[in-house]
């Protein structure tokens, strides 16, 4: 999204070909203004990683109350709306894994969705302060996201089988799981647990993320030749049932009616690539 203010900076950084299968991309953001900024960030399902230089930026959703970060944090996956303010002074740097990069980082997938993670929590030596302290010390942003690159390397374990089954698979007409447990002479229970614990969601929580996202994409390519939403076309051509469903799922993710969302959709960031 672009922000009109000329002292609020944000955007996102391209990820090189090298790193596109753990990584979507970098976001970016400095307040520069005198006042707090507050934007919104929609459920992605995702994991970020969120480096934080100058005044401490906070977030805020239904399962954190009040959250601020100090230097680092980790969050996911991003499964509902979350406010995110940057005080004046404030600036920040998200990196955004993909599909099962964070288990292949740090070995269970589960572990940042029950609760804020700090990372050398899960690291023998303080890894991740030394990191920030030499992010700091580096003042160009593109310097900045290569340094956090090529720290990333040595933690990379080799993608699984499963899990490499299971980003690439784009059938919509079949079921993910009974596809891929027969594919591997498994039982539908066993490619479960292997979705939870390498993702850290369920095929079937994120069936449901996908229809709401093409929904989303359907609002926002409308809203923006300024024509007038058919509601019931978004129904018929997301898969919803009725209009009922289609405003459960958007209350679900972010909280807001369709109609609600259309009003506001300017100012929420959509971390997904």
């Amino acid at each position: 999204m672009e922000e009109s203010n000329p002292n609020y900076n944000n955007f996102r950084i391209a990820i090189p070909t090298a790193y596109d299968k753990v990584f979507t991309h970098f976001y970016f953001a400095k307040n520069e203004t005198s006042e707090t900024i507050t934007k919104l960030l929609i459920p992605s399902y995702q994991t970020i990683l969120i480096f934080s230089f100058g005044e401490k930026p906070y977030f805020q959703s239904k399962q954190y109350p009040y959250l601020e970060v100090d230097k680092f944090l980790m969050l996911g996956p991003i499964k509902h709306l979350i406010d995110y303010s940057l005080p004046p002074n404030a600036e920040i740097l998200l990196v955004n894994f993909k599909d099962d990069a964070f288990f292949r980082f740090f070995g269970d997938a589960t572990m940042a969705a029950h609760e804020p993670l700090i990372p050398d929590e899960s690291f023998d030596e303080n890894s991740f302060s030394i990191l920030w302290d030499e992010l700091n010390g580096i003042t160009d942003i593109n310097d900045r996201v290569n340094h956090i690159l090529k720290f990333s390397e040595p933690y990379f374990e080799n993608q699984s089988k499963i899990a490499e089954q299971i980003a690439n698979f784009k059938d919509e007409t079949l079921n993910t799981i009974k596809s891929i447990a027969g594919q591997n002479n498994q039982t539908e229970r066993n490619t479960q647990l292997n979705h939870k614990k390498h993702f850290g969601y369920s095929a079937k929580e994120y069936n449901r993320y996908e229809r709401f996202l093409k929904a989303i994409a359907l609002i926002q390519n409308i809203a923006f030749t300024s024509a007038k939403i058919d509601w019931f076309e978004i129904i018929a051509e997301c898969g919803y049932y009725d209009q009922s469903q289609l405003i459960n799922d958007f209350k679900h993710f972010i909280n807001l009616s369709p109609t609600r969302y259309l009003k506001l959709h300017q100012d929420i960031c959509n971390s997904k690539s």
